[in-house]
């Protein structure tokens, strides 16, 4: 059953900015990383799914609602947590809190005190005087309190310390077991690799891949290696039907991308060439991202560590 469903949505910016035509559904129980580098569309995606953005196209729905007009009734569900956290520095930790859990008329003071224990959190101490650290930690435990049944987490880790982010991990693993219903936004290999259960990638606002994280993890995917004998050889296997990941002329070689499904075609059609040799390598996560973003110029890249 889809709990969070997004349906062709689209919003442009202007100047390649935006999202175009991004459809994917989250599971009852699911976890869902959105992985991509920074201003590839995963927090506008995120707004849309809050409610605080109209798309020019498309729809968002959690829970069979409309994210824009039932907005209210989705928030009494919804543990959201913006990738940029912006407090009011007037309040101290409490009074955010407090004011966070009348928005949503709910909360749970002994989720409070286990959340405050979890990210060691002193609510007493005024916003103003917070590091970003923990005016993360606050933003989380907002997320939290009212111990939401479905979690929109967009860059989750973003301003923690390591130590800090090993617990987040492991608490959300916890809510995993609950089953509640996470989409995770990362740009964080790590990050969506321990926690996720399908990966869907972003790029200049498509979804470009949808991928089952085992596939992935257990070396489901691999990139083959082929050298071959002679030239037209080399040559006449780039008209096949393949995902060729490179091409190199003078050594005769291609790697191409290929899962277990597609190990009998590929099978079927080498037996026709003369091949010197082929070696199959597991893709890790990070490769199979690289993929799409090789060719890109704009591409700064994502972290494959834990920190940011």
């Amino acid at each position: 059953m889809a709990v969070i469903e997004v349906n062709n949505l689209t919003k442009d910016y202007d100047h390649g900015r935006g999202i175009y035509d991004v459809s994917f559904e989250v599971n009852k129980g699911e976890t869902l990383g959105f992985l991509g580098p920074n201003g590839a569309g995963k927090s506008t995606t995120m707004r849309h799914l809050m409610g605080f953005a109209a798309p020019q196209k498309g729809n968002a729905k959690i829970l069979g609602m409309g994210c824009r007009k039932e907005y209210a009734k989705i928030l009494e569900n919804i543990g959201y947590l913006p990738g940029e956290v912006t407090l009011p520095e007037g309040l101290n930790g409490y009074g955010f809190i407090d004011m966070m859990q009348g928005l949503r008329k709910a909360g749970n003071q002994e989720n409070l005190k286990k959340l405050t224990c979890i990210f060691e959190v002193d609510l007493q101490q005024k916003v103003k005087r917070m590091s970003i650290g923990e005016k993360r930690k606050l933003a989380v435990i907002a997320a939290f309190i009212n111990d939401p049944e479905i979690l929109l987490l967009d860059e989750p880790t973003s301003g923690l310390d390591p130590v800090m982010q090993e617990k987040f991990i492991e608490f959300i693993r916890e809510e995993k077991k609950r089953g509640k219903t996470i989409l995770l936004s990362s740009h964080m290999f790590a990050e969506v690799e321990a926690l996720c259960d399908r990966i869907a990638i972003i790029k200049d606002g498509r979804i470009v891949s949808v991928v089952e994280a085992a596939e992935v993890k257990h070396g489901l995917r691999k990139i083959v290696e082929i050298t071959f004998k002679g030239k037209e050889d080399y040559k006449r296997f780039l008209h096949e039907k393949f995902e060729f990941e490179r091409m190199a002329e003078e050594q005769l070689k291609v790697d191409i991308v290929m899962e277990d499904s597609d190990v009998n075609e590929f099978l079927a059609v080498i037996v026709d060439y003369e091949v010197e040799s082929f070696v199959e390598n597991p893709v890790t996560l990070e490769e199979y991202f690289m993929h799409f973003y090789k060719n890109d110029r704009k591409f700064g890249g994502v972290s494959n560590g834990k920190n940011h």
